[in-house]
């Protein structure tokens, strides 16, 4: 009497490998597509058949058009796919772990930048498609505020803020700063190059966050 073969192990990190590059070919199908037949004709099944998958397979993955391009939003904003959270990143990680607080400033101004050269083109043209895709905008600048709530409060244990001064309102003004339409007015509309809308951004935030005496220290 034969014994069977072994069975062979399950590879549950190929299997990971195999379903991150799906993702990877839908989101780069769904981002070609909208670039290139804009959002009306940039249907779920279109998507999957330029990605080579099946419309079951977008549906399970992204849970329809809004999930889908509420993830192509999160991968341009970080740049990549991966799954940390952006605070857990490495470029917010050094404006954590600055202790001058202008340097942390040119630093956290240097990230805005970035996200922005990153997003522009996609915010303006979902901004173009109207109110269907008014949720994901919405969802991605209520992020964004939390992201700058985080950084403020981190100024302010620091004490490095100005003294008496509404943390609430600090965060709204910095979020306002920060935002796409600075960034498109100024470089889009003014033709100022990204490294002049850099140190602008930074200057603002100075004077905008830092207690006197540690603005001109």
């Amino acid at each position: 009497m034969t014994s069977d073969p072994p069975r062979r192990a399950y590879d549950a990190g190929r299997r990971r490998d195999a379903a991150r590059r799906r993702r990877a070919d839908v989101l780069s199908a769904c981002r070609e597509l909208l670039f290139r037949d804009g959002y009306q004709a940039t249907t779920v099944r279109a998507v999957a058949d330029r990605a080579g998958v099946s419309v079951e397979t977008v549906y399970k993955v992204f849970g329809g058009k809004p999930g889908l391009l509420k993830a192509l939003w999160d991968v341009t904003l970080a740049g990549d796919d991966d799954p940390r959270a952006m605070a857990e990143r490495p470029q917010l990680q050094e404006v954590w772990a600055t202790s001058d607080p202008h340097a942390k400033l040119r630093l956290y101004a240097a990230f805005v930048r970035g996200v922005h050269e990153r997003l522009a083109a996609l915010s303006v043209l979902l901004a173009q498609a109207g109110p269907a895709v008014g949720e994901v905008l919405e969802a991605g600048e209520r992020e964004r505020l939390t992201g700058v709530t985080a950084f403020v409060t981190h100024l302010a244990e620091a004490g490095v803020v100005r003294s008496g001064a509404d943390r609430a309102r600090l965060a709204d003004s910095v979020w306002t700063l920060t935002g796409p339409r600075p960034f498109t007015q100024l470089t889009a509309k003014r033709g100022w190059p990204a490294d002049a809308y850099e140190g602008w951004l930074a200057a603002l935030l100075e004077a905008t966050l830092l207690e006197p005496s540690v603005r001109h220290g």
